[in-house]
Parts: C-alpha cells; structure tokens; sequence
C-alpha cells in the first residue's frame, strides 16, 4: 500500500520534493544535453555534405553548359534548313536509331506591359454589358473568370486565346479591339534554361534520365 504524503513529516515531505526537483532537473539536462549533440551532428553533416554538393552544382552547371555550346551550330543550321522560327523555345535532337534524345529549351512565364490594362477594361465593359437576366449574368461572370489573374499577378495567354476566339465568334469590334489590345501587350519573360536526356526503354516508352537531386 502506497505512502500518502499526510503521512509523511515534514522534513520527510521536504526531502520527497527536493529529490523529485533534482529527477526534473536530471531529466531537463539529458534532454538539452541530448539536443546540443543532434545540433552538433547536424552542424557536422552540413559542413562535410554541403562541398559536394556545391561542386556536383558546379558540375551539373558546366554540362549544361557544354549541351548548349556543342549543339550551337545545330541550332543555326536547323533555323537555315527548316525555317524553325527565331523565338521557339524547345528543340529536340534524336539520334539515328532514335533511342536516345536530348531536349534543350527555356520556361517561359506570361507578363504583359501596361497597355493590357485598357485592353481588359474594353473587354470587361463589352462582356458586362451582356449580362441582362440571372442566366446571361452567371455567363457573363464564367467568360470574365478568364480574365483573372494568377497568384502572381499574370494573365494566362492560353485564357487570351480562349477569348480570341469568342471575340472572333461575336464579331463585335470593341471585344476584338480589347483582346487586340491584350495580345499586343504580350511580353514572355523567359525565366531558365534546360537541357533533358531521355531514352527509349525496351517497351519502346521514352524514359528521363534523372538530371537534378529531386528527379533521382
């Protein structure tokens, strides 16, 4: 049967709590102590990782590189040969018994200068004004969604054609004018360069080869 502390003296009382603190205080110094040696260990592999990664980046950086000098000449005779527009943002080289390729390229994100502003208040004045009853209006509203920007501020130029395609179909000049407006603000800004390898497997199936640490 366990020992209540009424029963206990006071003095026993006192001594019961001063060796229960000092457990806590052991314990509480176990636990930093055991803390300092993970940040310890961590701080150990950081610094002995982090060189080779830096010097595989460096690597990496100097192959690409040399992908895009080697196939440089290829590029011009590919524009000369073929006619290949000025501002084609992929091209993919196959060898000759087509089981191994190498795609080079930019990303590319939408941007428009300033003037697509009037261009979108044109087309939002025309659209809105097509919204006479409860149905016409949830229309009106779905065609304005296309309009709408992404959480960086963009207008998607695949939504501008979308609504080229409508303003063709309605043949009104003021929504004609407004995506005229939108398009001739377009300015893609290319964001990074890339350079892919792919092999077919033995299904016939084109299959990448690992280039960065998440595809690995």
């Amino acid at each position: 049967m366990g020992i209540s502390l009424k029963d206990l003296t006071p003095e026993e009382r006192e001594a019961l709590m001063a060796e229960a603190l000092k457990a806590e205080q052991e314990k509480t110094r176990r636990r930093e102590d055991e803390r300092r040696v993970y940040k310890e260990l961590v701080s150990e592999k950081v610094e002995g990782l982090f060189p080779r990664l830096q010097e595989l980046s460096g690597r990496l950086a100097e192959a690409k590189q040399e992908v895009y000098s080697e196939f440089e000449a290829a590029l011009g005779m590919k524009a000369e040969l073929y006619d290949v527009p000025g501002d084609q943002n992929s091209h993919s080289f196959i060898n000759k018994a087509a089981t191994k390729r190498i795609v080079i390229g930019a990303c590319q994100k939408d941007d428009y200068d300033d003037t697509v502003n009037e261009g979108i208040g044109k087309v939002k004045a025309f659209i809105s004004s097509l919204a006479r009853d409860e149905e016409s209006t949830m229309l009106v509203q779905s065609i304005l969604r296309l309009l709408a920007r992404d959480q960086k501020g963009n207008l998607k130029a695949s939504r501008v054609m979308q609504l080229r395609k409508m303003a063709e179909d309605s043949g009104n000049e003021m929504f004609l004018d407004g995506v005229r407006i939108i398009e001739q603000a377009y300015r893609p800004v290319q964001t990074k360069t890339y350079v892919r390898a792919e092999y077919k497997n033995e299904a016939g199936a084109w299959v990448q080869v690992p280039l960065g640490m998440t595809e690995a």
